[in-house]
């Protein structure tokens, strides 16, 4: 099914499931949220291939992007809002609009392709490494970690493991981008087993300089 969509370019992916925060100030911006709320519709988060975040009428994104469901909104000085949203759906740009002062398409639905019995081993083969690698995350202080919360569904366990990993927004867009469910999964089990090593000597490093500023930062 073809559905028209607003989209937002930005230079982050957002993947279903996954909570993004957004801080809405150009004016076209803020008309594009306004109409999204009065009709009650989402908008796509797609990441840029080339072109500029901000003031860039001439954007160019990738084709595989998520749609966000606005679920708060914080008005702030002059017209400027706080957004926090939620990631749905994957689509497929079929079509790009510039006839809106923002960026629209005609877009097509892009489900993961169900691997069936396969994905069961492959969400068990994963599974400890997210545990791993969020469990180290936590003892550094980045972020809360409860292991009992960890989704068993096997796409929604594949899109948390893709929004935790500190790797370059252009590996998260070919996860994204990944067709079948099992390939996900085996593909983010890749990128962790080469991950963990070194979120583990990044973590030894900083417990070993001596104190003051911080060399580095995860983000």
């Amino acid at each position: 099914m073809t559905f028209e969509l607003p989209l937002f370019p930005l230079q982050t992916v957002l993947f279903p499931g996954m909570p993004l925060a957004l801080h809405i100030f150009e004016p076209r911006y803020r008309q594009m949220v306004g109409e999204c709320l009065r009709e009650r519709q989402p908008f796509g988060v797609v990441l840029i291939r080339e072109g500029d975040e901000v003031g860039d009428v001439l954007v160019e994104p990738f084709p595989i992007g998520c749609t966000a469901e606005i679920a708060q909104m914080q008005p702030l000085e002059d017209g400027r809002m706080q957004l926090l949203v939620i990631g749905r759906e994957r689509f497929r740009i079929l079509q790009l609009h510039h006839d809106q002062p923002y960026l629209t398409g005609t877009v097509e639905d892009f489900p993961l392709q169900d691997g069936g019995p396969e994905n069961h081993a492959a969400v068990a083969a994963l599974r400890p490494w997210v545990e791993e690698y969020l469990l180290l995350l936590s003892e550094a202080g980045e972020l809360e970690f409860d292991a009992t919360r960890l989704p068993s569904e096997p796409e929604m366990l594949a899109y948390l493991a893709a929004t935790v990993l500190q790797v370059p927004v252009l590996e998260k867009q070919a996860l994204l981008a990944e067709p079948a469910a099992t390939n996900l999964l085996n593909d983010m089990r890749g990128i962790y087993r080469r991950e963990l090593p070194l979120l583990r000597a990044m973590l030894q490093f900083r417990e070993e300089v001596p104190a003051g500023p911080e060399p580095f930062s995860l983000n």
